[in-house]
């Protein structure tokens, strides 16, 4: 029989082991379309209705992973970067591929977010997303432009690129299982189920070049 949380430190647990098998089911349905708040409160070893104690809806369950993603990012990024110091503008595209590519539910997520999750929640618990994600982006900024030689607002830039690219090329590689068998049916359309990675990593690399050459220009 699935027992209550009782205590604080008990209903921590239960909120991250629903957050937990959320992001390892997506993982293994290649996508969090396709989750159910049945299959995650069973995965987790929870009782049905008691997600309604930690979460009101889906959505809110997938903003909370959303909003955990942040932060993770924000940490990757950290780990990367070390002691480093006078990164290139391509060190820096390639930290933030790096990173964000090792997080396919979070790339996932990025779309849902702007697209539908956002908008599911009541207004306080979009502003506490909206809080905790730009304070995590700008960590992100200040960091990557202290130990590179890109201002931070040219970081700031390649940065919001990357949350952006990542999201659509993420969603294109990872066709819904129609697409897939059209694609299989129709190679010549399958173009854009390539791998988004290394595009990614072009794209970044790109940018981040073109951003530091134009204020070269501009100077």
């Amino acid at each position: 029989m699935k027992q209550r949380a009782r205590s604080a430190q008990d209903k921590q647990q239960r909120f991250q082991a629903l957050l937990d098998a959320a992001e390892r089911l997506a993982l293994e349905q290649g996508g969090v379309r396709f989750l159910t708040v049945a299959a995650v409160t069973e995965r987790a070893g929870l009782h049905r209705t008691g997600v309604r104690r930690y979460f009101a809806n889906k959505e809110e369950m997938l903003l909370e992973l959303a909003e955990r993603g942040w932060g993770q990012w924000r940490d990757r990024i950290e780990q990367r970067l070390g002691q480093q110091t006078d990164l290139t503008p391509i060190d820096v595209a390639d930290i933030a591929t790096g990173t964000i590519t090792s997080m396919s539910v979070f790339c996932d997520l990025l779309t849902h977010v702007t697209l539908s999750l956002e908008g599911s929640v009541d207004i306080e618990r979009a502003r506490r997303f909206k809080t905790n994600a730009f304070a995590a982006f700008d960590d992100i900024v200040k960091r990557l432009s202290q130990a590179s030689v890109m201002t931070p607002e040219q970081v700031q830039e390649i940065m919001g690129m990357t949350t952006m690219l990542a999201a659509s090329f993420w969603q294109a590689s990872h066709p819904t299982p129609t697409l897939a068998e059209l694609y299989r049916q129709e190679p010549k359309w399958g173009h854009v189920a390539l791998d988004f990675g290394p595009r990614l990593k072009r794209l970044l690399r790109a940018a981040a070049v073109g951003l530091t050459q134009q204020r070269a220009d501009t100077d």
